[in-house]
């Protein structure tokens, strides 16, 4: 049995073990919040239709926003009535869940809560990944390939316009190939940014042999985990990886506007910090108001020496932390892995079934990431009035269709899908 770049199995291992595949037992809350929020036993069956009632039509489209299950809307719900009766929180005590979610967090992801940091979106994390680097005004290239994610390549456009050489390279055969990173790395290289797994097809790199790669010509690497988090299992150490970040709203089954940056711990001394606001920090003395001890200066900051003294800035969601409060304990009770095993037969099954419509396959064979991908000239064009008439939704590009399935589909809904297409 062989494993992927995050550490999960191949698809073949996945196919011939997920049946024999148990649900993990729920983990202990370390959360100090009410009950109210417990999520469902792990041990329950999927699909999840107890959580995730309701949805209209068939949702096939959870890699762009995953749907609100009703453990983390009690969980807010809990929250904001405390906000209502106490414009603070009253007994809630933000303070400890922030505290609970990223120790959760970190633990997900098997790193040092002192490596993780909340920030308010992926992109947020990859512009301080660049900036904490001394880039653009230390020069030199920027690895990157055409499948990380759309958005990031305006920032990379940016940078090639501010002097730093970006090379940016193509897929074959639906991928990025190993020898075609080797080639483009140089001494001059000082980032190589990469999707773990990508929004475009669901390839998967294999993060070690890249950062291996990169640290060798001593560059560092970013990786955007927004599809890999909560959907296949992360070892940031396993990996090596220097910097990672994460949107919550996707697999993390979160909501928009909080997300999280992991740096690795024997970097920090060594980085500039990219932006200063206060939750970095850890000291701070006035000398400046009535009653204060006379000083030369008239206030004095010092940072925290962690992950949030290099990241952190103002305030973020707390109904963001609410919300992730429940999510976090329902992804690790049930296991990350079984999720995975249990979504890879409803992706083998569009992955035989949509070349026979004329869809022209983008995903390799070996993924086992949550997303699969099909090229079809003029996709949105043609198809969207036809999934919409059959209460079919996926993501549609101008020539691509990608779905990606979650705890609360099934077989069905692939054929639905099929269905609506034929």
């Amino acid at each position: 049995m062989t494993e992927t770049a995050n550490g999960g199995l191949t698809r073949r291992a996945y196919l011939a073990g997920a049946a024999a595949l148990p649900l993990a037992s729920g983990a202990a809350r370390a959360s100090t919040q009410p009950a109210a929020a417990e999520p469902a036993a792990a041990s329950s069956a999927l699909p999840d239709l107890t959580e995730f009632p309701g949805i209209e039509g068939t949702y096939l489209n959870s890699g762009s926003v995953h749907p609100v299950s009703q453990g983390a809307r009690r969980a807010v719900e809990t929250y904001l009535a405390s906000r209502s009766m106490n414009g603070e929180g009253g007994d809630y005590s933000i303070g400890r869940l922030r505290r609970s979610v990223l120790e959760r967090y970190a633990a997900m992801v098997n790193a040092d809560v002192s490596e993780v940091a909340y920030i308010t979106s992926t992109s947020a994390g990859e512009q301080m990944a660049v900036r904490c680097l001394g880039l653009p005004r230390r020069g030199g290239r920027i690895v990157t390939d055409v499948l990380h994610f759309f958005g990031s390549f305006h920032l990379y456009n940016e940078l090639e316009a501010a002097g730093m050489e970006v090379v940016i390279i193509p897929m074959r055969d639906n991928r990025i190939h190993l020898e075609d990173m080797a080639a483009a790395m140089t001494p001059d290289t000082r980032l190589v940014s990469i999707s773990a797994i990508s929004t475009i097809n669901g390839f998967q790199h294999d993060l070690a042999a890249v950062t291996e790669m990169a640290h060798a010509h001593g560059a560092h690497v970013y990786v955007d985990a927004v599809h890999a988090v909560g959907s296949v299992p992360v070892d940031v150490k396993a990996s090596g990886i220097d910097f990672m970040a994460n949107s919550s709203f996707k697999w993390m089954m979160g909501d928009m506007g909080l997300g999280f940056m992991y740096v690795r711990a024997d970097l920090i001394p060594q980085l500039e910090r990219p932006q200063a606001g206060y939750q970095q920090l850890a000291t701070f003395a006035s000398h400046a108001y009535p009653y204060d001890p006379p000083g030369d200066e008239p206030f004095e900051t010092g940072a925290r020496d962690d992950a949030t003294g290099l990241f952190a800035m103002g305030t973020y969601s707390n109904t963001g932390v609410a919300h992730l409060d429940w999510s976090i304990d329902y992804l690790t009770g049930r296991g990350v892995a079984n999720i995975q095993a249990w979504r890879q037969p409803l992706i083998e099954k569009a992955r035989r079934e949509m070349p026979r419509l004329g869809f022209e396959p983008l995903t390799p064979e070996d993924s086992t990431g949550p997303l699969i991908a099909w090229a079809r000239q003029n996709a949105r064009a043609d198809l969207h009035e036809r999934l919409q008439a059959a209460g079919v939704q996926v993501s549609l590009s101008w020539h691509r269709l990608r779905i990606s399935p979650s705890v609360f589909n099934s077989e069905a809904d692939i054929d639905r899908v099929l269905e609506a297409l034929s």
